[in-house]
């Protein structure tokens, strides 16, 4: 896979204007994708830079000029649909072009194959985020395989999440297992042009079966939660670099520990430059 780095170019400031397909994908120096970000609250206690307005103004300070963003509502809530308007409306409102909604959807619920309809018709969005552990589905279920083919059919991104916090940390009453990856080299295989981007995978999936997911399909991993010393430079001895893509996953965690991943590892300036930006860039425009 290769990509062109051109010139940074600005988005425009009118939020009212802003359609999602119209955000420009040059990646240019100093360019910076966040492919993980999450709005509104979460609900196990207030974070700080949980307002949409905080976070934009951090994410800007820090260079970012585009970040895909889910909801936390998307978790635990049965209206999806409301979740989703209110995370495009958002996005629109405080954004002013760098948010990017990824909507949520939970194949478990009645008519969630019209939520990802108005995800892709109405709000316009690139792509969606799930949560199987939240929406209590193993990825063998029939209906994530549906899932799957009809965010193809639509060209969308797929944002799957294993975890959403380390599992000794979780509260007693809000208990949410791992997801168990196992299936999804199978499904990505017969499905060769769905791109699927992995957030905070790093205590999913390690070794060989690492291995099996980078060599199936258009598969992208985020860096919010690789860690140890020379993290990413260790994870490129196993994964292409232009797999890799930067992941934030702010406001949970603070923004400036994944900068300080890419500032520790010994990367090329290819290398850089793709996993701040280039990668996620071409995972967008490779849709079509």
């Amino acid at each position: 896979m290769g990509f062109a780095v051109a010139a940074a170019g600005g988005w425009g400031a009118d939020a009212a204007s802003v359609e999602w397909r119209d955000v420009p994908t040059s990646a240019g120096r100093g360019t910076l994708v966040d492919t993980n970000v999450t709005l509104s609250r979460w609900p196990g206690r207030r974070l700080p830079l949980d307002e949409a307005r905080a976070l934009v103004s951090k994410l800007r300070s820090q260079g970012v000029t585009q970040a895909w963003a889910g909801s936390f509502d998307g978790l635990l809530y049965k209206d999806m649909a409301g979740v989703n308007s209110r995370l495009a409306a958002e996005c629109r409102r405080e954004g002013s072009g760098l948010l990017v909604p990824f909507g949520s959807i939970n194949p478990t619920l009645p008519d969630w194959e019209d939520d990802l309809r108005r995800c892709h018709e109405e709000h316009r969005m690139p792509g969606i985020r799930l949560h199987p552990n939240y929406h209590r589905y193993p990825l063998d279920d029939p209906r994530f395989a549906r899932l799957l083919d009809l965010a193809g059919e639509r060209k969308l991104i797929v944002q799957l999440v294993p975890a959403m916090e380390d599992e000794r940390t979780q509260h007693p009453l809000m208990q949410a297992p791992q997801v168990d990856l196992k299936p999804l080299p199978a499904l990505l295989n017969d499905r060769p042009n769905l791109r699927v981007v992995l957030l905070n995978w790093f205590r999913a999936v390690r070794g060989e079966q690492l291995v099996k997911l980078a060599g199936a399909g258009q598969v992208f991993f985020d860096v919010a939660m690789v860690e140890g010393v020379g993290g990413i430079a260790n994870l490129l001895k196993v994964l292409p670099a232009d797999r890799v893509v930067f992941g934030s996953y702010a406001p949970f965690f603070y923004f400036e520990s994944a900068l300080l991943k890419l500032q520790e590892s010994p990367l090329s300036a290819g290398q850089l430059a793709g996993i701040r930006a280039g990668n996620a860039v071409w995972c967008r425009k490779s849709g079509g």
